[in-house]
């Protein structure tokens, strides 16, 4: 299997929901290393790497809260990085 990095943003009612912890959760769920922080403006960032349908299925799991609130996603994909785990970042 591939291992590809994805860089999301999300916005809405996305701080203060339990974001980074669901992000986080999801990502030790299918063993994905990366990275997840609010950002100043309400936003947050978040970098997930692993294989494709592993970050389709942790990205689904965040959605799938009701307390988190979309409103936009921006997303791309970069290059992936040598690294281990998952970091909640401040």
């Amino acid at each position: 299997m591939e291992i590809i990095r994805m860089h999301y943003h999300f916005y809405g009612c996305v701080q203060g929901v339990g974001f980074r912890f669901r992000a986080s959760h999801a990502a030790k769920l299918y063993n994905l290393t990366g990275w997840v922080r609010n950002e100043w403006d309400g936003s947050v960032e978040l970098e997930l790497q692993g294989p494709s349908q592993d970050i389709e299925q942790a990205v689904s799991a965040i959605f799938s809260s009701p307390y988190i609130q979309i409103s936009r996603t921006e997303a791309g994909q970069i290059p992936a990085v040598s690294e281990n785990g998952f970091s909640v970042r401040w």
